[in-house]
């Protein structure tokens, strides 16, 4: 396979995580770092034919292209994200070639969600995590057999995935995206901003944040928190306002346990404690603000430098062909004829790759 191909398969592979991670982030969840893992299932298949170097620079990809998508580039959801995302990766590489791809894909999921209650510990919830820990291992166990199990029969299916075994696809070309093929709408913000604005929206942005950091006291922090709100809103940015009441309900109802401090009330076993409701409520309010602050300051991000950011740009390129073929119904145009992507699942998944790789190469 030659430099060209690999890069085509990175960014076809990249743009899947992408789209399955907008796919994820739309699942209403109790916790803004939580995943269900569909990302992951890409990785599952890059580990049949990439080199490790590859497979390891896709789930960077992964990471960073859903920092941009969901606006937490600049949180602390990136951490849990990195970590879980590094750990899982290293695990399925360690395991692929000993265990089926339903084991590795549950010991992925496994390691990410340790690593994920681990810091959860140190950063949102204290001691009070261990309540967390038994149905959030669980969770990652079933989706992450579920998605091996999937994984495991796209493999012995898939037309692409043989192709790619035997490098046999024809017709390969290098990637040619035009100007045309920006995303639009949710990935707006990597493309045609104005430049003025983004300046003032990057510059208010960063002060307000150090400012958000440096002060602890938890009414300044929320007062700080409903202006990135406000701002959010004046800008236009999406904020999903049900979804981040929920992630702060549950942030402070976790550190309510153990309670400390004075009571506030008690109704049989439930306590609620003034130090344990003000921690969980400055928690909350600092994961929410920086997420908030984080998908402000995102407002004037073009893309990423470098060459990786070259490679994410092409991702998105890609997803956007990726969205308009498995969301538009548009129809193949190939050697084979014209026709619509139909059938279950596995076919459909299958035949979008097919038809992506012939458009991109």
């Amino acid at each position: 396979m030659n430099r060209n191909d690999e890069r085509t398969d990175l960014a076809l592979l990249g743009a899947l995580c992408l789209f399955l991670s907008a796919l994820d982030y739309l699942i209403p969840k109790p916790l803004p770092f939580m995943r269900i893992g569909l990302a992951n299932f890409p990785l599952l298949i890059a580990l049949q034919f990439f080199s490790i170097k590859n497979f390891f620079l896709l789930a960077f990809v992964k990471v960073a292209g859903q920092a941009l998508i969901t606006g937490t580039l600049f949180s602390y959801v990136l951490i849990f994200s990195l970590t879980g995302t590094a750990l899982s990766a290293v695990t399925m590489a360690l395991l692929y070639r000993r265990a089926s791809l339903v084991g590795t894909s549950i010991a992925g999921a496994f390691m990410s969600n340790v690593s994920q209650l681990v810091l959860a510990r140190f950063i949102l919830f204290g001691d009070s995590i261990l309540f967390l820990t038994p149905p959030f291992l669980m969770a990652g166990i079933i989706s992450g057999g579920l998605l091996g199990f999937f994984a495991m029969n796209f493999s012995e299916q898939s037309e692409w995935l043989k192709w790619k075994r035997e490098n046999t696809i024809a017709g390969k070309r290098s990637v040619t995206l035009s100007s045309n093929d920006t995303i639009i709408g949710a990935y707006a913000v990597l493309h045609n901003v104005n430049n003025t604005l983004n300046l003032l929206r990057a510059g208010l942005s960063v002060f307000l944040a150090a400012v958000f950091l440096l002060v602890p006291q938890l009414p300044f922090r929320a007062a700080l928190f409903l202006l990135f709100w406000f701002l959010a809103m004046v800008f236009k940015v999406k904020t999903r306002p049900l979804f981040t009441i929920i992630s702060m309900a549950m942030i402070t109802l976790c550190n309510l346990f153990p309670p400390f401090g004075k009571v506030l009330l008690k109704a049989g076993p439930v306590i609620v404690a003034e130090g344990s409701l003000l921690l969980g409520l400055q928690r909350a309010v600092t994961m929410s603000g920086l997420i908030m602050f984080s998908r402000l300051a995102l407002l004037s991000v073009h893309r990423l430098p470098g060459k990786f950011g070259a490679l994410l740009q092409e991702c998105f390129g890609i997803l956007d062909k990726m969205n308009s073929i498995f969301f538009g119904g548009n129809k193949k145009n190939s050697g084979s004829g014209t026709e619509k992507i139909s059938g279950g699942l596995i076919q459909k998944l299958d035949r979008l790759l097919c038809e992506i790789s012939v458009v991109v190469r």
